[in-house]
């Protein structure tokens, strides 16, 4: 196979030869969810739990919303 053919896979595919690299070095794979315990405000908690009643998400998938905005 060419150069030029391998680098074009490989530049379409960039994502997935990233999540290879990180389970070659880590032997896991960087995809799927993970538990986290944080401590927040009580406003905060207070706005989040009212985002939640508008949106019907859940507050893991508004902060992790917000943060992947960051």
């Amino acid at each position: 196979m060419k150069i030029s053919k391998i680098n074009e896979i490989i530049r379409k595919n960039k994502e997935a030869f990233e999540i290879l690299v990180e389970y070659d070095e880590t032997h896991e794979l960087p995809i799927g969810r993970e538990r986290l315990d944080v401590t927040l405000d009580k406003k905060i908690i207070k706005k989040l739990k009212d985002l939640k009643n508008k949106t019907g998400k859940p507050i893991s998938r508004i902060v992790e919303e917000a943060v992947c905005k960051i």
